[in-house]
């Protein structure tokens, strides 16, 4: 028969103590431990998943933002060029009417200076008229006289005028 020594009973006994007080004070603390690193590296890797995907969120935000502000920026480009055309026209336009008053300002001024001129002219030959009349008459007339003959001789002469500007 199968003879048990003592020595060997103990030599059980001691492993079974052995490995539950491995196992208490041993194994169960050291498998705590890696499970709650376990659970800190999958919130880690959660965690690093949601900033990557905020960050990718945040970049096409971005993104969506930047073409906007591009075509804002083509917006208020045309928009300046659109009214910088308009203030080129109007001011053009200002300029050209501004000309064309200072044009007809000039022609009549250049009317009334003629006007004068010739009324001058009328005079001075009314007067020279009037001298060469009386010397040919050899004698002094009086002012109601030498008016009459200045007003006929006035429209001879005009209408001598008349006749040369309608050849």
């Amino acid at each position: 028969m199968i003879s048990i020594n003592m020595s060997l009973v103990y030599t059980i006994i001691n492993l079974v103590v052995l490995y539950l007080l491995l196992r208490h004070f041993l194994i169960k603390p050291v498998t705590q431990i890696m499970e709650k690193r376990r659970k800190l590296i999958e919130d880690g890797l959660k965690n690093a998943e949601n900033t990557q995907n905020e960050a990718l969120q945040l970049k096409q935000e971005y993104e969506n933002a930047l073409s906007g502000a591009k075509e804002e920026s083509i917006q208020i480009i045309e928009k300046a060029r659109t009214t910088a055309k308009a203030e080129y026209d109007r001011i053009v336009g200002e300029a050209g009417n501004q000309a064309g008053s200072i044009i007809e300002s000039a022609k009549e001024t250049v009317r009334i200076e003629r006007e004068k001129t010739m009324q001058e002219m009328q005079a001075e030959i009314a007067g020279l008229a009037v001298a060469s009349a009386a010397k040919l008459i050899g004698r002094n007339t009086d002012d109601q006289e030498n008016q009459d003959l200045y007003d006929q001789f006035l429209k001879e002469a005009g209408e001598s005028h008349e006749d040369a500007d309608n050849d």
